[in-house]
């Protein structure tokens, strides 16, 4: 802080920290704060050219690398920590915007200790707890383990940078150091409670009280086997919300999971924060209509760092309250609690239907053997095709077998268009650096697992080249893929009543919808029809006493 202080830092200037997960790194954020300045962290696995990026959009006044904070840690330290303002800039995070640019969200330190103060006080956080510290600083998790344990005398357990990927070592901290308090992603959870299945011990987790989740979809069996493996001992809070409020705006204590549940609801908005459902002219939608989620209240960011048109596009003001228009999608129950239903621009359009990725993913999540789950569109506009990955729970059927079913389950919940062409089974869902699921590296996988010289599979008999006629008569084109389906080739409902109708006509066989719907390609209406017809061409004996 001394140091800073003499290189002329005032508060609310932005200090960048690029420094590896460590004590270090914890000192040189305090640091930072303490001289008045906001801190920027810079992950320092970042590309030079993003980093590079991200120091000018911050126009920071100065760098805290590991030269810099060795040499600062030399100086005369101050006599008391430099006062500010509360609604001085307390930090700036960066967030990958929709464009590639590099978004920093800024965030004061009333805003942020809004948030803090409700956790710690929900949850009784004090001098005992201690935080297994695994977000990176340039995730807004870390925040919470910084400032809220420290805050309320607590400690943090700071992994090594290595430890950061090794859930067996997380589990071996937590039982080392007596954590408390676990505050992740759903996957880094999921995966601390596999490591601890796995094992030959028992009890590493005892001391885990409280359990902060947030960030993706949580896992509708998380819940019941944090119980099992903390014997019951460790409350499950679910929370959400967006970097550009402050951490957290809402929570959810989790104590059962309905069987109709299909994921783990918003909750209600945290202390002195407010949420709003919106139709898409910002009024306020109805009970169980979904619409974008607006957070308002003490937790909203300043804005964008030097980034005025998408600062006043972002951050809005109604009815005397300013609001962040999150771009996410949810909806309130009659009750008042908030379900959280995905990203708004998860939405994508398919042979003219547009399609909900969140809504597909909570279907795939609903079912018993279905673990985690996501949804991509692969190829050009206009010629794209939907697909999911899922992972599955440890006693499910196999990976064919599991496809297979989940295709049906998936008819009686979504709109034929929306049920995707294939499902792959997979160990695990790709992450980001942040734990998120990578939808990126599920778009590469998607279209490497179709090459582009083989990923037409024609029409083959004369059944399946005769419903390609029929289609190209209603649909103007016949499918050159004999897995395409119908809806997403542009067929609706109307136009599949006339199809089936034709298929009665031509082949006399009777389809009703029910198994348009959960049979739409070629190949698929071919097998129908071809069973059909082998029932019909047995010899039909009349039961009797001999």
């Amino acid at each position: 802080a001394a140091t800073l202080q003499r290189r002329g830092i005032h508060p609310g200037d932005p200090v960048a920290v690029t420094l590896p997960k460590g004590p270090e790194q914890i000192a040189a954020v305090l640091g930072v704060l303490a001289a008045g300045g906001a801190y920027v962290p810079v992950g320092v696995e970042q590309p030079p050219l993003r980093r590079r990026r991200i120091l000018e959009v911050a126009d920071t006044s100065a760098v805290l690398d590991r030269e810099a904070a060795e040499h600062a840690t030399r100086a005369e330290p101050l006599a008391a920590p430099v006062a500010v303002n509360p609604d001085t800039l307390a930090y700036v995070i960066f967030t990958s915007g929709s464009t590639g640019e590099p978004k920093g969200v800024e965030v004061s330190h009333a805003a942020a200790w809004n948030t803090v103060a409700d956790i710690n006080a929900r949850h009784g956080v004090g001098p005992g707890d201690r935080v297994l510290a695994l977000s990176a600083l340039d995730f807004d998790l870390s925040v919470y383990d910084i400032f809220g344990l420290l805050a309320a005398g607590g400690a943090l357990v700071l992994p090594d940078e290595e430890d950061r990927r090794e859930p067996a070592r997380w589990r071996e901290l937590v039982r080392e150091h007596g954590v408390t308090v676990w505050n992740t992603v759903p996957v880094l959870l999921d995966m601390l409670l596999d490591a601890d299945r796995n094992a030959s011990d028992v009890g590493a987790l005892a001391a885990l009280r409280v359990a902060l989740v947030s960030g993706d979809w949580i896992g509708l069996d998380l819940p019941a086997r944090l119980r099992t493996a903390t014997a019951a001992r460790c409350r499950f809070t679910a929370l959400g919300g967006a970097t550009e409020a402050a951490i957290w705006s809402n929570a959810y204590d989790v104590h059962a999971v309905p069987a109709h549940w299909a994921s783990i609801p918003y909750g209600r908005p945290l202390a002195n924060q407010r949420y709003r459902v919106c139709d898409t002219a910002g009024r306020d939608a109805p009970d169980l209509v979904p619409g974008e989620l607006w957070i308002g209240g003490a937790g909203v960011a300043l804005g964008y760092r030097g980034d005025e048109p998408r600062t006043a596009e972002k951050f809005v003001h109604h009815d005397g309250t300013r609001w962040y228009r999150t771009g996410d999608l949810g909806r309130y129950w009659p009750d008042g609690t908030l379900e959280f239903l995905g990203r708004a621009d998860e939405q994508v359009k398919i042979g003219g239907n547009r399609i909900e990725l969140g809504d597909v993913e909570s279907a795939l999540r609903s079912h018993p053997a279905v673990a985690r789950a996501a949804a991509v569109t692969v190829g050009e506009r206009g010629a794209a095709t939907l697909v999911a990955f899922v992972t599955a729970e440890a006693e499910s059927r196999s990976a064919d077998a599991l496809t297979d079913i989940l295709t049906g389950w998936l008819v009686d919940r979504l709109p034929p268009y929306a049920v995707p062409t294939r499902i792959t089974v997979l160990d695990d869902l790709p992450l980001t650096a942040n734990g998120k699921t990578d939808r990126a590296a599920l778009r590469a996988r998607a279209r490497d697992a179709v090459p582009p010289d083989t990923a037409a599979d024609p029409p083959q008999s004369g059944v399946e080249q005769a419903l390609a006629a029929l289609w190209a008569e209603h649909l103007g084109a016949a499918p050159t893929d004999r897995h395409l389906n119908f809806f997403t080739a542009g067929g609706d409902s109307l136009t599949a009543i006339r199809v089936a109708a034709a298929i009665e006509h031509r082949f006399g066989v009777r389809v009703p919808t029910r198994t348009f719907l959960a049979a739409p390609t070629v190949a698929a209406l071919a097998a129908r029809i071809a069973a059909h017809t082998a029932a019909d061409a047995a010899p039909d004996y009349e039961n009797g006493v001999l």
